[in-house]
């Protein structure tokens, strides 16, 4: 085995609950089975002091609690987005002494981590304000910084932050992005060599996620996601309503989590609405066991990194139905063939907001997709593309590839 070495990831949300913390989960079992040592440095809530990640000893993990004041971070841990699957603050919201509070416990942090461990490669997560401060922390350390293009939105809508963000995120070593797209976004706003950014993708667990014992109901559709406007979800429910004047035996099952006034509203709907079971929070063994009992998977985000649930929910053997956001049509769409239907977006007045008068006519476009979908016979297994490509270990190895470079082979 080529030599390996100490990576310290870096990851300012909490681990296994959003998109980048599955990813930390995944890279650090991956990285381990290659025998590197590892450290993980986390963002937590006061109601889960001593996270997990992945299999690491919890020596091996430094989290960051929010939600004592007595430490001086009595707001709630802050979000990349506006709605997170646990209680959350926003950046937008801060005021100048909470950023400079947060910014100190971080550096904190890492820098009792930096001196203990020695890391010779960091590896962090989001192109942000924890982000822009290591390479100060760490000046002759390789850093890679890891977009899951939520930064990107948040300077939209910090402008009083981008700044600092995009100058001391321009000093990292390498860049790792999840599409073409993101690559050719970051590579501008940085202001950085494009050869400094990877395109790797995300993965997706197949030991879970399969079509085996799969016995699809007809009718059946499955939503699994924030719950959250920027998610097309309000706009699911408006299309599903008409699509079951249309299609008899229709039923919607949704799944996922949220929080604040937003989602309440949204998830008090689906509780509400006929033909909808709602399933709340579940994890990845419970969701692929559903996905196997649906015709189709709906993706009905107004913005969408990568969509990597639409692989989860193919490898479960589920047609898709998503909507036509560049980070699906470039990274996915192309390994997908007819299996996945795609629906237009309506013109948008931001990044995830759609112009409100164009909303009515989106829903009618998806309720035709969805329809459409349903017609089709139910995917047989022989009919499964080839997913290899977005296993974790095949991301692991474009990601590993970068790490080794830095270290020089």
């Amino acid at each position: 085995m080529a030599r390996t070495g100490r990576i310290l990831h870096v990851l300012s949300q909490r681990p296994g609950r959003t998109g980048s913390g599955v990813t930390l989960e995944a890279l650090v079992q991956q990285a381990a089975s290659r025998g590197w040592e590892q450290r993980a440095v986390v963002g937590t809530s006061c109601d889960d002091i001593e996270p997990g990640v992945a299999g690491l000893c919890a020596e091996h993990i430094h989290p960051l609690v929010f939600g004592r004041p007595s430490d001086g971070l009595g707001f709630a841990l802050p979000g990349m987005s506006d709605v997170m699957p646990y209680d959350s603050s926003r950046f937008a919201d801060l005021d100048p002494e909470e950023i400079a509070r947060y910014l100190e416990a971080w550096e904190q942090v890492l820098g009792r981590v930096l001196v203990e461990f020695e890391p010779d490669l960091i590896h962090a997560h989001h192109l942000w304000l924890v982000s822009s401060s290591i390479r100060d922390l760490a000046p002759h350390t390789p850093l890679v910084l890891h977009c899951h293009t939520t930064g990107f939105r948040q300077m939209a809508l910090c402008p009083h932050l981008a700044g600092r963000v995009c100058a001391g995120c321009s000093r990292a070593d390498r860049f790792l992005v999840l599409a073409a797209e993101h690559a050719r976004q970051l590579a501008s706003e940085l202001g950085v060599d494009p050869g400094r950014v990877h395109v790797v993708g995300a993965g997706y667990c197949e030991e879970i996620f399969s079509a085996e014992g799969r016995k699809p109901v007809p009718g059946r559709m499955v939503y699994a996601g924030k719950l959250a406007r920027a998610k097309g979800l309000d706009c699911l429910l408006d299309a599903f309503a008409l699509l079951r004047d249309r299609v008899k035996g229709a039923e919607l099952h949704a799944a996922g989590s949220g929080s604040g006034a937003e989602s309440e509203a949204l998830e008090l709907r689906l509780q509400s609405m006929p033909g909808v079971v709602w399933h709340g929070p579940l994890s990845q063994p419970d969701l692929a066991a559903l996905l196997r009992t649906a015709h189709s998977f709906v993706l009905p985000s107004f913005y969408e990194g990568l969509g990597l649930v639409l692989i989860e929910a193919l490898a479960c053997g589920c047609r898709l139905v998503a909507t036509r956001s560049s980070g699906v049509e470039e990274q996915i769409a192309p390994f997908l063939g007819r299996e996945l239907d795609l629906v237009e977006l309506p013109p948008m007045s931001s990044i995830d907001e759609p112009l409100p008068g164009e909303v009515p006519g989106f829903v009618q476009r998806l309720a035709v997709g969805l329809e459409r979908s349903l017609a089709r016979h139910p995917l047989e297994a022989g009919e499964l593309p080839d997913l290899s490509a977005f296993s974790w270990r095949a991301v692991f190895e474009r990601i590993e590839s970068v790490w080794r470079e830095l270290l020089g082979g």
